[in-house]
């Protein structure tokens, strides 16, 4: 299990920081938010997790949008890796549990 209120802060690719803008109308803000909004599911992504351990989150923004999103931790920072709204099946998944 992940703790992650050992967590100091978000870390942003400046390469990487506008791609869930442009590809899925997502904004960092909102990736952000889902950390601090409960209910929060987060899982190991383990067919991911090859050169390093990464996880995704299932949550909602504070405008209760459902969000996934793929993200590592590095070092005291969590990096957000991709972000896009949930599928039908995430949804699901997200409500049941």
């Amino acid at each position: 299990m992940l703790d992650i209120s050992i967590i100091e802060g978000f870390e942003w690719d400046k390469g990487n920081s506008s791609k869930n803008a442009l590809k899925h109308k997502v904004a960092n803000e909102e990736c952000e938010q889902v950390f601090f909004n409960n209910p929060l599911l987060i899982q190991e992504d383990i067919s991911h997790s090859t050169k390093e351990s990464r996880w995704f989150a299932l949550g909602r923004t504070n405008n209760d949008r459902p969000l996934f999103i793929s993200f590592t931790i590095r070092g005291m920072f969590l990096r957000i890796i991709s972000a896009r709204d949930m599928s039908r099946k995430e949804r699901h998944h997200y409500e049941k549990t």
